[in-house]
């Protein structure tokens, strides 16, 4: 008899009411929903693109080199060949500047100088210091100029060089 009573009670325990189902699959329910609700936030709450703000390619340039919006240079056209050398302000010295040209193929043709910059120290000192840039570039001499500082458009001043001056003797001192 005690047998058939302990099965009794195993099958009550087995069984479950239709009170306990019904919270079984209401807390499902909300379980599923704060889930979803968790990706639906993340998602709607998702900072703009930079491909949506405008002077930007590819990337947010560096906060600091924001303050750069104008790069002075002197422009020399000799045998065909433009050469733009200058010099830029970086806020260490562990600032590596390089810049490369590129020509768009049209007349006058379009001369693009972007300027990046390297930094891979840890730490370095925030020290001003000058960076020298020399980049050249084979066009006619109508060739028009717009430059990129760290993939946006900034202010290019192009001195022209006095007749008889070279590349290799510059000196950029601007005034004001």
């Amino acid at each position: 008899m005690e047998e058939s009573t302990n099965n009794q009670v195993n099958e009550e325990v087995v069984k479950a009411s239709p009170d306990n189902k019904r919270a079984i699959w209401i807390a499902i329910l909300l379980f599923v929903a704060l889930v979803v609700g968790m990706f639906a936030f993340a998602f709607f709450n998702q900072p703009a693109s930079d491909a949506n703000q405008p002077n930007d390619v590819a990337g947010a340039a560096d906060d600091r080199y924001s303050n750069i919006e104008r790069i002075d240079a002197k422009h020399f056209h000799i045998d065909g060949v433009h050469t733009v050398v200058g010099e830029l302000e970086m806020p260490t010295p562990c600032d590596l500047l390089e810049v490369e040209a590129f020509v768009a193929e049209s007349y006058p043709e379009q001369i693009t100088l972007d300027f990046s910059v390297i930094n891979n120290a840890e730490f370095c000192a925030q020290v001003v210091t000058p960076q020298r840039f020399k980049v050249s570039a084979t066009a006619s001499e109508e060739a028009t100029f717009r430059a990129l500082f760290q993939n946006r458009v900034v202010e290019l001043n192009l001195i022209e060089a006095a007749p008889g001056e070279t590349p290799e003797d510059f000196e950029l001192f601007i005034k004001g």
